[in-house]
């Protein structure tokens, strides 16, 4: 996936037991983690241009970036070995993880088989940008139950925007290929799209065409967001282009969203939404970027060499090679616990007051190099965004969460929302300049329906 430009994995991350507050690194036992395995490691047969894994080429030195039987049985065993949960997720990315062949992927499911401990179910899921897919990779998925993370941008001209061959041709023809071949075979599927500057400003085409067109009925959009400097590692206090802007990335959302809680509720389901209905209802967000600490989603190169995080794969965060030590003892680490740890103790006291904290987190470490209005850096990048998004959620969520409590549907928010745009012209025209608006956006009518 992050060869695809994408951050996460296309199965929502089950990470229960992060870091915990205590005096050291000695708390920090995980019972389950999340290891990204890329094992033909940056190699890819696109050339997007916004994709922050392919530079990690230089990383390897020679290498000829396939992962060798050695590695991936080992890979396999240790990592079977180290969940304690009853459900054990193998995440396949890259680059282009199909570019190994199918026979790898066979290799994988005799590995696991070898190595299958009866209290636990083994999940595979894979990355991939669609474009090599045939009706064999499709019986095997199938037959594997494996789970597909395809990635699309929208219709064709947004998507060949920046999703490009390494000629520079458009990828959208056979990305919808794989897609459409994926669902004849009836492959479990999901779309991520990435939001950048090419397609933002165009969120209902993007999210009808993903919904209507593509059939798609479970979505992920994922920011795109890239440093301004020449290594590619996480540093820099811009941004270049194509970057989504934060303001721009949060009326995205919620162009989306007012669609869809209007009519798709309980039917199409989307990834950042599902994540604040779970954060209204009390439970908590469960995908990384939200959560209060890190460190229970690692990737792991072809040659076996793990990081402490996908968007980290820098030689200052790499934890050893699985090779020489094992698997649960890496992660297990103190650097591995501090690294998880800083997500909350580096958050800034801008971050700690707001009133969407419980949700947000301060979002993602890679993007918090902004300053706060105060002057405190490490400010997420996309503060601005999501703040806006939260807020104007907050009603309908309430209601979604009430109803879950209660035990009834949250899809009958659509019923309460149409209610209320029925009722909303006769409440607009009752409300003062500076009260809120009766809309649900937090901001005072003036400034939002008294504009119209």
């Amino acid at each position: 996936m992050p060869g695809n430009g994408v951050e996460m994995s296309p199965v929502k991350a089950r990470e229960q037991d992060g870091p915990q507050a205590g005096p050291g690194p000695a708390r920090w036992s995980p019972q389950s983690f999340h290891v990204m395995v890329k094992p033909r490691g940056p190699i890819c047969n696109l050339d997007c241009e916004y994709c922050y894994y392919l530079s990690k080429e230089t990383l390897f030195p020679g290498s000829g970036f396939r992962m060798t039987e050695e590695v991936l049985e080992n890979y396999v065993r240790s990592y079977i070995e180290a969940q304690h949960g009853p459900e054990v997720t193998f995440a396949w990315q890259g680059g282009e993880p199909t570019l190994m062949g199918l026979e790898f992927f066979e290799t994988v499911i005799r590995l696991q088989r070898k190595h299958h401990r009866s209290d636990v179910r083994i999940v595979n899921t894979l990355q991939t940008n669609g474009t090599k897919l045939d009706d064999d990779w499709g019986r095997f998925f199938k037959e594997h139950g494996f789970l597909i993370g395809l990635s699309l941008d929208g219709p064709r001209d947004l998507h060949d925007r920046y999703r490009v061959t390494k000629g520079g041709g458009p990828s959208f023809d056979d990305v919808m290929h794989g897609l459409r071949l994926l669902q004849r075979h009836g492959v479990e599927h999901n779309i991520l799209c990435c939001v950048h500057e090419g397609n933002a400003g165009a969120p209902l085409e993007v999210y009808r065409f993903l919904r209507d067109e593509a059939g798609a009925l479970h979505l992920q959009f994922i920011p795109i967001v890239i440093r301004d400097n020449d290594t590619g590692f996480q540093e820099g206090s811009g941004v270049v282009p194509p970057s989504v802007g934060s303001r721009q990335y949060g009326e995205f959302l919620v162009a989306i969203f007012d669609d869809w809680v209007r009519q798709d509720v309980g039917r199409v389901f989307v990834q950042i939404f599902d994540e604040a209905l779970a954060a209204w209802a009390g439970s908590g967000p469960s995908l990384c970027v939200f959560q209060e600490t890190c460190g229970l989603g690692l990737a792991m190169e072809h040659s076996g060499d793990l990081y402490c995080c996908d968007h980290f794969v820098e030689p200052r965060h790499e934890l050893g090679n699985i090779n020489g030590t094992e698997l649960a003892d890496l992660v297990a680490s103190e650097k591995q616990w501090r690294f998880g740890m800083a997500k909350r103790d580096t958050l800034t006291r801008y971050c700690r007051e707001c009133d969407v904290r419980f949700i947000c987190n301060g979002g993602c470490p890679k993007n918090r190099f902004e300053t706060t209005p105060d002057g405190e850096p490490g400010l997420d990048y996309l503060c601005e965004g999501h703040h806006a998004f939260f807020r104007h959620i907050d009603g309908p969520m309430q209601i979604m969460a009430d109803l879950w409590r209660s035990r009834r549907s949250p899809a009958l928010i659509m019923e309460i929302q149409t209610r209320e745009d029925v009722e909303l012209p006769s409440r607009l025209a009752e409300i003062s300049r500076n009260a809120r608006c009766p809309c649900g956006s937090g901001k005072k009518f003036k400034h939002c329906h008294g504009r119209e």
